[in-house]
């Protein structure tokens, strides 16, 4: 039985960016993704009281968990960290109980 996991991080944008500002900051972390082991996708939204929703379908929760290490060891100069304030960062990877298609 195939066991994917979703990967929901929440959080503030730094002070003074939007949200484009902060798409545009991830065109490396999106090419980096592609190529990483068990990705399937990636979808970002952005509530009405301005956290962001960064979400990942991946097809594991190992493959998760090992592309978010690599997200802050072999990415770590991205300018995406700079544009999240990080203290308000909520990250989770959880393995999926249902899904239609």
């Amino acid at each position: 039985m195939k066991t994917e996991a979703i990967e929901i991080t929440s959080f503030s944008l730094s002070k003074g960016l939007t949200i484009d500002d902060f798409i545009t900051a991830n065109a490396d972390v999106d090419i980096w993704l592609a190529k990483q082991p068990g990705f399937i996708l990636r979808r970002i939204s952005q509530r009405k009281d301005g956290t962001v929703i960064d979400m990942l379908l991946w097809d594991s929760t190992e493959d998760a968990e090992k592309a978010a290490r690599g997200i802050v060891t072999e990415l770590a100069n991205s300018p995406v960290h700079a544009a999240i304030d990080q203290s308000t960062v909520d990250w989770s990877v959880n393995v999926c109980r249902h899904s239609v298609n």
